[in-house]
């Protein structure tokens, strides 16, 4: 946990120094989430925060509030926008400081309610890590900046790999049986794997564009991932590490 805890800082670090610099018109920058401006992925992140402090300190109130909540991230991002950038700002900070302080008291294995299956509290701050990263890209596309991979993706990584079924179970797909292995170049030189030695069904590539796919910020055929075997890419047209209904994803950039 104080692992996961120090990456989450860091990367909250990462889209702090994006949002820092902006005007108040910068917050209104186009991201390629298809009618969501940067301040939309921030209110989204501090929303969030604020159920992830919920669903750890008070479940049955999560559970009683937030999981009847029938209004969709648009609906809530919408609600949001009327918010003066600087205030905005100032939320989004609060409520990841106040959720960084709740996460401190839970233990690895503890069980926490969340929007798709109940999860422990080590992949709950996963998941959070892997929220910022993703709509961080999102910030960093808006404004054309290109980051630097980390180390930290191997977090995302395994996230998206531990998902592969509930990719295929929000669509009401069955999962395939074969296993799949995963192959990934690290940013460090260092290769992160998962999944049996022995299987059929491979992904290869870095880290970065398997991490994008599953959080799909891009299409497939845009990144130079390999696919060997019809569960590995039976799985990479739909992979989902986020929870939730099935996301639209991103479409092909040569149209």
């Amino acid at each position: 946990m104080a692992e996961l805890l120090d990456d989450l800082r860091a990367e909250t670090a990462s889209l702090e120094a994006l949002l820092q610099p902006l005007n108040d018109e910068d917050w209104e920058r186009p991201t390629p989430a298809e009618g969501w401006a940067i301040r939309d992925q921030v209110s989204h992140l501090a929303w969030f925060d604020d159920a992830a402090v919920r669903a750890a300190t008070d479940p049955d109130a999560y559970r009683a509030s937030v999981l009847s909540d029938s209004r969709s991230v648009d609906d809530l991002a919408l609600e949001a926008r009327g918010m003066p950038p600087g205030e905005l700002h100032d939320w989004f900070r609060t409520s990841r400081a106040r959720s960084l302080e709740v996460f401190a008291t839970l233990g690895a294995r503890d069980r926490l309610p969340w929007f798709g299956p109940e999860m422990s509290a080590a992949s709950f701050v996963t998941a959070r890590l892997m929220e910022t990263w993703a709509h961080g890209q999102d910030v960093a596309d808006a404004l054309g900046v290109t980051r630097e991979p980390t180390t930290r993706l191997r977090h995302v990584a395994m996230l998206g790999y531990r998902a592969r079924p509930y990719g295929f179970a929000v669509r009401g797909l069955p999962v395939p049986g074969e296993p799949v292995r995963v192959e990934l170049a690290m940013p460090d030189g260092t290769t992160w794997t998962a999944g049996p030695d022995d299987a059929d069904a491979v992904v290869r590539g870095t880290v970065l564009d398997f991490c994008l796919v599953v959080t799909q910020r891009i299409h497939l055929s845009d990144t130079g991932l390999e696919t060997t075997g019809a569960p590995a890419r039976a799985w990479m047209e739909i992979a989902q590490a986020f929870a939730g209904a099935p996301g639209k994803g991103r479409p092909p950039k040569s149209g």
